[in-house]
């Protein structure tokens, strides 16, 4: 069901897509849909839910590869561990559209909300670990940090997008923005 809401989203926006539309691309009854999902609001947060966590989880793995000797500036660390790629599933627009709904939708907004909190902490979490571990220090505390780097992912790949830019245009647009930001972020780190 996650996959052909993601391919139905995409084509027809969150609005224009039925539960009949998705279920059919699914193979699915109306009756499995509703098993599993109590709206086509859920369903769609469900979605950008298991993008963003693929996408966060391939970070974090990157994160536990990183080696030491291979970081010479904080513009490394943006290639080595945000960078590498847009994910092939966080199109802005998947994001875009949710907000759109939790913008008019209160109980949507808070379960938006909710997701944008866990993934801040999530970051913050993958920001300690590498602070730790290459003895960096921040200019400002973790959290903060870690929504400015949320912030900024979004505004510059949604404007990427808007200018018709590919995706690897998009992810060299993300990682130099990124990179400066990081740049800023980071106070003159010991050990790098």
């Amino acid at each position: 069901l996650l996959d052909a809401a993601h391919e139905v989203f995409a084509e027809v926006g969150m609005d224009a897509a039925s539960v009949e539309m998705i279920c059919e691309r699914a193979g699915f009854t109306r009756g499995a849909f509703y098993s599993n999902f109590e709206s086509k609001d859920e369903l769609f947060l469900s979605l950008v839910r298991q993008v963003a966590e693929a996408k966060l989880e391939e970070v974090a793995g990157r994160v536990r590869e990183l080696d030491q000797a291979s970081i010479a500036d904080p513009a490394d660390l943006v290639r080595q561990v945000v960078g590498a790629s847009f994910g092939e599933r966080m199109e802005p627009q998947l994001i875009s559209e949710i907000r759109a709904q939790a913008l008019r939708d209160p109980r949507l907004g808070a379960a938006y909300l909710a997701w944008q909190d866990a993934m801040r902490v999530r970051i913050e979490g993958i920001i300690d670990y590498v602070v730790g571990r290459f003895g960096l220090r921040l200019r400002m505390p973790s959290d903060e940090a870690a929504q400015l780097l949320m912030d900024v992912s979004d505004d510059t790949c949604t404007r990427a997008t808007l200018e018709g830019r590919s995706r690897s245009e998009i992810t060299e647009v993300l990682n130099a923005r990124l990179g400066l930001l990081v740049a800023a972020l980071v106070d003159s780190p010991a050990q790098v």
